[in-house]
């Protein structure tokens, strides 16, 4: 797998980062909590109950670590960022933080607001997470270390293929997806054949990644294809139009798991996720994995970020805090989060056979080749101007596919607006 770092060399634009101690500035009290009794180390978390490995991470840690315990600080998905930027700024001692992405783990970086790792790191065998390390390289330093590495797949439910009589999707074009789409939907039924989720990502990320572009460059041409397809599907009633999944709030969660999609595609963090409901008996889907499509026949491009843990400068636990990331983004951690379905960052050959060992993991071939694309592109590059960017983007995105816009209409204005706003 060659995961492709476009635009994440521009943080060497931010300006000169002031220099932390290795082990971050800030007093720690781990020596006085170890004589009081257990330490509590808190972390930042989002969805606690229905995402698998935290609770996973957290209690395999305490038992390799007696003495400390892990408690959650429990965040709404959709307000993670915007919840812990406002902790961060009014002094919050929360010991490690989840950076949930790269745009929000590089603006904290730069505010001075996380532990430098680099020296630490720098004392760690993480060859078999290089490549997921590289991507939170901020000038030379390095504060968070990757647990997980997520990319897109394309998800499908066997039973609907089978009753339609078509064959598994194995490295299809996109023309190839919006044909079997439309086989696979049943209109009168509101089932579709293809569910497109709502985030951006899902048409801008993808086509950037296909076309080797950068999503800071504002030249967007290439999402005009992309933008007349996932249209003209929602014409053709081959998926849920944009404004009801909008409107409605409609999860992918919901669509794929009570079969009201045939085909989906999304991160493979949600490989856990449903390995779990299935589990618990909340869905009984059929599934398997297939490469996302392609604009041709052969080599799989998807797209993909990482997801890291860090230290809060203001943590008074820094030393446990440390333990815990070395467990979690190293081997120890890895297997964890490969027997409840999670990509590990951290990965072997025999990281890999434990995760397809799970059970209600597809192990078949197509599973597997999905699981190893030739590129992953990252999802959105750290830049300085990346939140505004970000904004933007989406705002355009919606205007879209609600028909507001014309493709080539909303494609200027994000070309116009990403060129006068971030000047």
């Amino acid at each position: 797998m060659h995961f492709l770092k476009k635009g994440l060399l521009a943080a060497t634009m931010f300006g000169t980062i002031a220099a932390l101690a290795a082990c971050g500035g800030g007093a720690t009290d781990d020596s006085a909590a170890a004589e009081d009794g257990d330490i509590k180390l808190t972390v930042t978390t989002w969805n606690y109950d229905t995402t698998p490995e935290f609770e996973k991470l957290f209690r395999a840690f305490e038992e390799a670590n007696p003495g400390i315990t892990v408690e959650p600080v429990d965040i709404a998905s959709d307000d993670y960022d915007t919840k812990l930027t406002t902790m961060l700024s009014s002094g919050d001692t929360t010991d490690i933080l989840t950076m949930k992405n790269l745009l929000s783990y590089s603006n904290y970086a730069l505010r001075d607001q996380l532990v430098d790792l680099t020296d630490h790191i720098g004392s760690l065998d993480i060859a078999p997470a290089q490549e997921s390390y590289d991507m939170y390289d901020v000038e030379g330093k390095t504060y968070a270390q990757p647990y997980r590495t997520d990319f897109w797949v394309l998800y499908y439910n066997k039973k609907m293929f089978d009753e339609a009589g078509l064959d598994y999707p194995s490295n299809i074009t996109w023309d190839e997806y919006e044909e079997l789409a439309k086989q696979l939907t049943k209109p009168d039924e509101q089932i579709y054949g293809a569910y497109q989720h709502t985030w951006r990502s899902t048409t801008q990320a993808i086509a950037a990644a296909q076309n080797g572009a950068n999503l800071i460059d504002p030249q967007y041409d290439y999402l005009e294809e992309y933008y007349d397809r996932a249209l003209r599907m929602q014409d053709e009633k081959a998926q849920m139009d944009f404004g009801t999944a909008k409107s409605t709030k409609v999860t992918y969660q919901s669509q794929f798991e009570n079969e009201k999609a045939a085909m989906m595609y999304m991160g493979t963090w949600y490989m856990g996720a449903l390995m779990t409901n299935i589990d618990d008996g909340k869905t009984d889907v059929e599934w398997g994995i297939a490469e996302m499509p392609q604009n041709e026949k052969g080599e799989v491009t998807t797209f993909g970020s990482p997801t890291a843990f860090a230290i809060n400068k203001n943590s008074k636990h820094q030393e446990a805090a440390q333990k815990f990331l070395d467990f979690c983004s190293g081997e120890e951690g890895a297997k964890v989060l490969a027997e409840v379905g999670v990509v590990p960052s951290y990965k072997t050959d025999a990281i890999d056979e434990l995760y397809f060992s799970r059970e209600g993991m597809p192990a078949d071939e197509v599973s597997k080749k999905a699981f190893n694309p030739e590129t992953v592109a990252i999802e959105f590059p750290v830049d300085e101007n990346g939140p505004a960017i970000d904004k933007i983007l989406q705002e355009e995105h919606d205007l879209i596919l609600v028909g507001d816009e014309t493709p080539k209409e909303g494609i200027a204005n994000m070309e116009k607006r990403v060129k006068s706003e971030t000047e």
